[in-house]
């Protein structure tokens, strides 16, 4: 007995270190396999939808789906950072060139609201200190970018090789997902059920954030960008991506950049546009979230907001640009664990939902 339970132990011990280093190798694909998955998850609905009508044909299926998901999804994409790219190496020119000068935006500003510096006073807080960081900060956000736009264009072979394993790997997933999550529920030690609550969960999480997050962030993001090209404001696509970024944030949202604009507007006397920019951003941009939210993602996701943001601010921080998945997924996935552990050893329900408003 004692012989067979060291012969356990030590396949045991064996079986982790082999997949810790399997793990391991997997580590530098991180990005694409990350991706492929949340690429059959979302569109596994459409592959379902394909296999009812097309029959037991696993890779046509999975074929017709992944055109779909590149038609609308992936060239897109491709196109929107090919942009983003040169108007971002744009924008960094012009401050080089003091085409753009920060400095002096924020002077004007200062000037026409001198309550401005008033307020900031009582907080002992100095305006000229403040206005260097800012400028200092836009430049450093701006040579950051820049130096990015040219990484990638440096790294141009190894993005289209990740690309390609993206959707490499996201065709057998979409063709044989549901076996692999059968062969996963069968192999882990954890309990069937419980396997196949976390399992539902990470789907969840994963087209919830993806799906919806990401939807509405490009949603606002396209109609800031489109406002900002429409009034003539400089930078205009670079302007609707970084509201974009900062729409997958809960409490910050796009606000951040569009009304900093249209207090500069209304500081050097354009008065209207001020006024457009202000109506078309808290009625249009900030009802496109209220109205789209719960119909994209609704309450699926069963956490609260603040939840939310410091998992996403802290998912970037570790995971860097998939952080804004990765990081409620591990948020939820957690949440998930403890709902378990109080329902199976507490005789309360846990809540794992902030209160109905």
């Amino acid at each position: 007995m004692k012989y067979e339970s060291l012969e356990r132990w030590t396949f045991l011990g064996s079986l982790l270190l082999v997949s810790l280093a399997f793990l391991f190798l997997l580590k530098p694909f991180f990005g694409p396999i990350f991706w492929a998955v949340a690429i059959a998850l979302i569109f596994h609905p459409v592959r379902q939808r394909l296999a009812g009508r097309m029959g037991n044909r696993p890779n046509l299926v999975a074929f017709v789906t992944l055109m779909i998901c590149m038609v609308i999804v992936i060239i897109p994409v491709m196109v929107l950072i090919s942009s983003l790219v040169a108007e971002g190496l744009a924008v960094y020119q012009k401050i080089q060139d003091g085409d753009i000068r920060p400095g002096e935006y924020l002077d004007q500003v200062n000037q026409s609201f001198p309550a401005i510096e008033a307020f900031l006073s009582q907080f002992n807080l100095d305006f000229s200190a403040l206005r260097d960081r800012l400028v200092s900060g836009v430049a450093g956000a701006s040579q950051f970018l820049a130096k990015q736009a040219l990484g990638l264009g440096q790294n141009t072979f190894q993005f289209f090789l990740n690309l390609a394993l993206m959707i490499y790997l996201a065709f057998f997933l979409l063709r044989d997902g549901s076996r692999l999550v059968d062969l996963l529920i069968q192999a882990l030690p954890l309990g069937d059920d419980r396997e196949r609550l976390l399992f539902a969960k990470f789907a969840e999480v994963t087209r919830a954030t993806v799906k919806g997050n990401l939807l509405i962030a490009i949603i606002q993001g396209a109609l800031g960008g489109l406002i900002f090209w429409v009034l003539g404001i400089t930078g205009a696509l670079l302007w609707g991506v970084v509201m974009a970024i900062f729409s997958l944030l809960p409490a910050i949202g796009a606000a951040v950049v569009w009304v900093p604009a249209a207090i500069y507007l209304a500081a050097v006397g354009d008065y209207v546009p001020a006024i457009i920019l202000t109506a078309y951003g808290a009625i249009v941009i900030g009802l496109a979230d209220n109205l789209l939210r719960p119909i994209l993602v609704g309450r699926d996701t069963k956490l609260p907001d603040y939840i939310v943001l410091l998992s996403t601010l802290g998912g970037l921080v570790m995971f860097g640009i998939n952080g804004f998945v990765m990081g409620p997924l591990v948020a939820a996935l957690f949440m998930a664990f403890w709902g378990i552990f109080i329902r199976e050893f507490s005789e309360e329900e846990p809540v794992l939902s902030p209160p109905d408003k």
